[in-house]
């Protein structure tokens, strides 16, 4: 798919596709609207040749001797060499979380722990565009997004639970709360600093120690979080960083010294991992997969919605769990909507995730980008018609144009698989029950979104979704007071607001 233009576009299904002229004159109308680069030094954010593990508060040396490559997947090129961590490397981040937390960090008056998160979190803000423009160069997302959302939000959440440090006793009607002890945490390449700041921050706040493992593909904001760490004087061991790939990540999940496991990621290895760990007593929470419908009625504020429409899967590329990638359209609008959001994906522009006017910059990775392509591909062969915005790629990176589908029906994989890419699936209903139930029909229940102007009909279609987070007439809006997490193959337990601190504690 990479740099190709789609023959697809061209349909004969006339009811509710724009014309050829009308999708020509809407691309000639995209293709008008050039910007000016505007790009974001990469300079700013010193990346040094080689990272080591972060453990026991000093950076040190893999004991295999094993490093791997992270790079810049807009450009294919070598960013660092990181270490790679055997379970001799994470035994050694085990202990020395345990011995931190017998020693110090559960020992602690609240007061004295908050001061520590409270002083990550305006390291955070202060070391902002640093981590801004590393997070664009390792992940591939817009530096828009970087700045105004994954950096801001992660501080937020370092102040909110910095907050609740000290009064834990009074958060849930007087019981009491104290920490379970060693936490191992495993996050994805999507969100690399937001995922370790929402895991980091309620388990710091309630007494816990950490060994985090980051994505393989994306572990340089995590590893620049580190020297945070080092800054904010957090004492030796109540933070670890060890990174590598699957293998790393199993053996911090299965250490018998850990006592909290907490893992965002497929639903295919959140399964491995509850049965890894069925019996064990450790405690768990799982956040995972999602396919999210986004709902629009016939009523609602279509400009309005179409905008949402776009945040929740093109400006994201796609690349959250509760990324909108269904859209259930109510009939009589189909036609409408279809026209408005065909025009609107010819605005979009793709390319350097380092300029300020990139609203889609690259995959990932090669591996997330063969996937993508191939779900697509099996959406063409099983008879849906796909829309791109036109234009070339890159030749370099890992690039895909934004997509949709039409002549979509609920079995097809495209509506049924999570696909992690700017790509969506057009649905149609006619009645809100209608609506419910093939939103309802998935395996997943993380998100969802609702578009009414009748407030009434919001919260009857809200209350009777299978979603942890339903959004009305917006969509992708985050706050650290706010608890996020799924039902059903979407996980459980929440991560954020006051639930978040249940799973990091012992409740008496």
């Amino acid at each position: 798919m990479k740099g190709k233009k789609s023959t697809a576009i061209t349909t004969t299904e006339k009811k509710a596709i724009p014309t050829r002229q009308e999708q020509q004159d809407v691309i000639r109308f995209g293709q008008a609207w050039e910007y000016s680069p505007s790009i974001e030094s990469p300079a700013i954010v010193k990346i040094a040749p080689r990272y080591n593990l972060f453990i026991n508060g000093k950076f040190v040396a893999p004991k295999s001797g094993k490093y791997f490559t992270t790079i810049n997947p807009a450009t294919e090129e070598k960013l660092a060499e990181v270490a790679e961590a055997g379970e001799a490397d994470v035994d050694a981040a085990v202990k020395a979380a345990r011995n931190a937390y017998n020693k110090v960090w559960s020992k602690m008056p609240g007061k004295e722990r908050a001061k520590y998160i409270y002083r990550i979190a305006r390291l955070i803000q202060d070391r902002a565009r640093e981590l801004a423009v590393l997070e664009s160069l390792n992940g591939g997302k817009p530096i828009r997004e970087s700045r105004d959302v994954d950096i801001p939000l992660s501080a937020a959440h370092f102040f909110y639970y910095a907050g609740w440090a000290d009064k834990l006793d009074y958060a849930f009607g007087g019981r009491k709360l104290s920490p379970l002890g060693v936490a191992g945490q495993v996050i994805p390449w999507n969100f690399p600093l937001l995922m370790a700041a929402w895991k980091l921050a309620p388990a710091l706040a309630c007494g816990n120690t950490v060994v985090l493992k980051p994505a393989e593909t994306t572990p340089l904001t995590a590893l620049f979080l580190a020297e945070i760490l080092q800054e904010a004087e957090l004492p030796d061991g109540v933070v670890n960083i060890v990174t590598g790939a699957g293998a790393t990540g199993a053996a911090v999940v299965a250490h018998p010294d850990v006592d909290k496991v907490a893992f965002t990621g497929s639903t295919a290895v959140g399964k491995k991992i509850q049965q890894a760990l069925a019996g064990s007593g450790k405690k768990i929470t799982l956040e995972l997969g999602g396919k999210a419908a986004n709902i629009i009625f016939e009523d609602a504020a279509l400009d309005q919605a179409i905008e949402g429409i776009v945040n929740g899967i093109y400006f994201n590329q796609g690349h959250v769990c509760c990324a909108g990638s269904r859209l259930l359209v109510q009939e009589s609008i189909h036609d409408v909507v279809v026209k408005k959001l065909f025009r609107r994906l010819q605005t979009l522009r793709v390319g350097n995730p380092l300029d300020k006017n990139t609203d889609i910059g690259a995959i990932n990775s090669r591996m997330q980008l063969d996937k993508i392509c191939e779900l697509v591909n099996s959406g063409v062969a099983e008879g849906a018609v796909m829309h791109q915005k036109q234009g070339k790629l890159p030749e370099k990176g890992y690039w895909f144009q934004p997509t949709f589908f039409t002549n979509v029906t609920p079995s097809l994989r495209i509506a049924r698989e999570e696909i992690f890419g700017p790509v969506l699936s057009i649905l149609t209903f006619r009645t809100p029950e209608e609506a419910i139930e093939k939103a309802n029909n998935t395996f997943y229940g993380l998100s969802a979104g609702i578009w009414t102007d009748k407030g009434s009909k919001a919260m009857k279609i809200a209350n009777a979704m299978r979603a942890g987070v339903v959004w009305i007439n917006t969509f992708n809006k985050f706050d650290p007071s706010s608890p996020f997490g799924g039902y059903k193959e979407s996980g459980y337990g929440r991560e954020g607001g006051r639930q978040g601190l249940l799973d990091y504690c012992k409740v008496e």
